[in-house]
């Protein structure tokens, strides 16, 4: 499958999420392929789920203090904290993966589960949308499908810090903060901790880039978002992703 593969580093929530949808919008309409997207988060953000409450979710204060920002995603599942990781986005038409939900994330989750093979993880999937390593999760994914096309981003967890993301997430009290930082530090791992060195986000990019062209057969050019995408993302991050009206929805 021709694949246009972008590396577009570091940017806001507002600014990240806004180019996921105009992506959507280009291979829609047929102007972009199938692109692979490689991110991160700068400053670090949370973003939530379609379908969940921000007030609910999100520590406001602790956020301010922190300078994080907040993001409410196009796709679903629960509130993410995304601060050393590397995130990607896959964007193809429809036709192109299986119709069966499950099937779908089992084929794209595929190109990561060779992207840590690439640093020497053996990593499996884990139904419905995690990648486990070691018996714990190191990837989670949400999947959206509009526009004729299907959009999955996801998280690569290079490294983790429990007591800063149940600060900035909201937790009832904290007898149960407590448990919840002990609960993720049971069931949560980084790239980091599995070995035992701090993987450079340059590296980790050039490992999935190699995974999803080795897991999903994907003949690359690499590229750079088009001026209509970067105008479009742009108007998406400043009337959208930024505005009450879109974070405060639920």
């Amino acid at each position: 499958m021709n694949c246009r593969l972008l590396k577009t580093g570091h940017n806001s929530a507002t600014h990240n999420m806004g180019v996921d949808e105009a992506v959507l919008k280009s291979v829609s309409d047929g102007s972009a392929p199938t692109t692979l997207r490689l991110y991160g988060w700068r400053p670090a953000a949370v973003s939530i789920g379609y379908f969940q409450s921000l007030k609910d979710e999100v520590d406001f204060v602790a956020c301010k203090k922190y300078g994080v920002d907040v993001v409410r995603r196009i796709t679903g599942g629960g509130a993410v904290y995304h601060d050393v990781e590397l995130t990607y986005s896959f964007i193809t038409p429809e036709d192109t993966v299986p119709k069966d939900i499950l099937e779908s994330y089992k084929l794209i989750c595929s190109g990561l589960i060779e992207g840590f093979r690439e640093l020497g993880i053996d990593a499996v999937f884990a139904p419905l949308n995690d990648i486990v390593a070691g018996g714990k999760k190191i990837s989670g994914n949400a999947q959206t499908r509009r526009m004729n096309c299907v959009l999955q981003h996801g998280t690569i967890i290079l490294g983790v810090d429990p007591k800063k993301m149940f600060t900035i997430l909201k937790v009832p009290n904290e007898k149960i903060r407590d448990k919840m930082i002990a609960a993720v530090e049971e069931r949560v791992t980084s790239v980091e901790k599995i070995l035992g060195r701090c993987i450079i986000y340059d590296e980790a990019v050039d490992a999935f880039a190699k995974g999803f062209a080795t897991a999903l057969k994907l003949n690359y050019a690499e590229g750079e978002l088009t001026d209509d995408e970067l105008a479009d993302a742009e108007k998406l991050s400043r009337t959208k992703y930024a505005t009450k009206e879109w974070n405060n929805k639920r």
